[in-house]
């Protein structure tokens, strides 16, 4: 297998980010022309890779592609992916689509509203591509320096998106403080990296930072027992483990929707994905030794994020903390240490990054047109946007883990993979599964059912054709692992082989 698929897929965004710089700023539909053409090769390039992953095998590292680029440090552009991170390419590519349908930027003659991006469309595409590129680089790199690259360049552009295209209200303070927890989370974790670095080569006397040679360095036990939670803390930051989650709730909600979108359906699989591929695969016997914590901090997530969601009254708020309660559940699956729940935790960071988009996406459309999000603000949606109100009851099922669909498949392993190593974490855990359900129905009830207040009368209108193509794929995705999980799970296992077996059968 000759073609770079994988170089292809990681480095269309970047060239995609520079020719869209380069168009004149008055032309901004050839500007969108350009990033959803982007969007859409990237889409069916990670589509392609699924498939030929699913139906070739399905064993251990495929696709791989070196280029040697330091050799006097060891560094390579060295990518690949198994069962593990080819579901996570898949993803980034349905939410890249997904997120350029959504800002499009539409003009509604009729109610006088403008939904998606209107405000230089060219700079936020631009920025937009430079994260989707780094968070591609993040899910195929086999080489540790890279993957803390693209790691660094997928969480850059937050920043800018957040603080010049969020709310108003809050964009400043959430930009920089989503900025300030990761760049500590980052530098936590470089440390770690770094000595890790260090000791293989005086283990082996090779400078290296290629991952699969790692695996094998000969990391002493007391090493990994010091060095497995500043690496794997510092990775998760990113994928909101309680206490440090505190940034991404308010990161979400000043973000424009396409960004809120990116921010919980992929980069916080980021930090849980690079948690697991640096802190557990490479310092296996440090994961054994602190796995109780990491249980620990996961079960509170999942139940506090649930609770704080409850009792929200902005929608997005809402979302944004059970997102922090989704990514416990996959927080615990990795914790678990066994293969059902790090199944479940690989098959819930795909199902919740697509339930998240697609709940951001449809809270986008309704604030666009209702300038609220407020619940008690709101009520009528489902007359007036009817194809809305589908994705979101089904997005809230996904949610609630309702079997035949992609959250049932995703968390029955993480609880069944909790029972196995401490019944009364699942049993606690298990109280979220009644607050979610509780939350999604009250606000279903309020936001579509309940009467349309007086002051919407007239001037809410119905969401776009390209909206309703996005929740369409959205749902598609939930809808087809919920009914048949053998697209998803073997692949998934085979990455899980791959781990079970550096833990020595954990």
């Amino acid at each position: 297998m000759n073609f770079p698929i994988l170089s292809i897929i990681t480095f269309l965004p970047f060239v995609a980010a520079v020719v869209m710089l380069m168009i004149p700023a008055d032309r901004k539909t050839e500007v969108r022309g350009v990033a959803l053409a982007t969007a859409a090769i990237d889409l069916l390039l990670s589509g392609w890779l699924y498939l030929q992953y699913l139906l070739g095998g399905m064993t251990g590292y495929q696709f791989i592609e070196t280029y040697n680029w330091l050799p006097a440090l060891g560094i390579s552009l060295k990518f690949g992916v198994d069962g593990m991170s080819a579901p996570l390419v898949l993803l980034t590519g349905i939410v890249m689509f997904t997120g350029v349908l959504i800002s499009w930027g539409d003009y509604d003659e009729k109610h006088h509203v403008s939904a998606g991006i209107q405000d230089r469309p060219r700079e936020f595409f631009a920025f937009l591509f430079l994260l989707a590129g780094g968070v591609f680089g993040v899910f195929v790199s086999l080489d540790l320096f890279m993957l803390f690259f693209f790691y660094e360049i997928a969480v850059f552009p937050m920043y800018l998106l957040i603080a010049i295209w969020g709310w108003i209200k809050t964009r400043e303070y959430a930009a920089m403080k989503l900025t300030l927890y990761l760049f500590i989370g980052s530098v936590v974790s470089l440390a770690g990296v770094l000595v890790m670095y260090w000791t293989q080569y005086q283990n082996t006397g090779v400078l290296s930072f290629d991952m699969l040679q790692m695996e094998s360095a000969g990391f002493s036990s007391t090493f990994q027992y010091i060095w497995f939670l500043p690496v794997f803390l510092g990775f998760a930051v990113l994928g909101g483990i309680w206490p440090f989650h505190n940034w991404s709730p308010d990161g979400h909600v000043a973000a424009p929707t396409a960004v809120s979108m990116f921010h919980a359906g992929v980069l916080m699989k980021l930090g849980a994905f690079a948690a697991l591929r640096v802190g557990v695969m490479l310092l296996p016997e440090g994961a054994k030794q602190w796995s109780w914590l990491i249980m620990a901090l996961a079960s509170i997530a999942v139940v506090y994020g649930a609770y704080i969601a409850f009792v929200q009254p902005d929608l997005k708020y809402m979302i944004g903390f059970s997102s922090v309660s989704h990514m416990g559940l996959v927080m615990l699956g990795i914790s678990t240490l066994n293969q059902t729940g790090l199944t479940g935790a690989g098959v819930q960071m795909f199902s919740h990054g697509v339930m998240t988009a697609l709940f951001f996406a449809i809270t986008g459309m309704i604030y666009d047109r209702s300038h609220t999000r407020q619940i008690p603000e709101l009520g009528g949606m489902g007359k007036i946007m009817p194809f809305a109100m589908i994705g979101f009851i089904i997005g809230g099922l996904v949610s609630m883990g309702m079997p035949g669909f992609s959250g049932f498949i995703a968390e029955f392993p993480i609880f069944m993979g909790v029972w196995g190593r401490q019944w009364l974490v699942a049993v606690f855990a298990s109280i979220s599964i009644i607050i979610t359900a509780a939350y999604i129905m009250i606000n279903i009830r309020k936001v579509f059912f309940s009467p349309l207040p007086e002051n919407l009368q007239g001037h809410v209108g119905d969401i776009t054709v390209l909206d309703k193509v996005a929740i369409v794929a959205l749902c598609f995705f939930m809808i087809v692992i919920g009914l048949f999980p053998s697209v998803m799970v073997p692949m998934v296992e085979t990455g899980v082989e791959n781990i079970m077996r550096l833990l020595g059968g954990a």
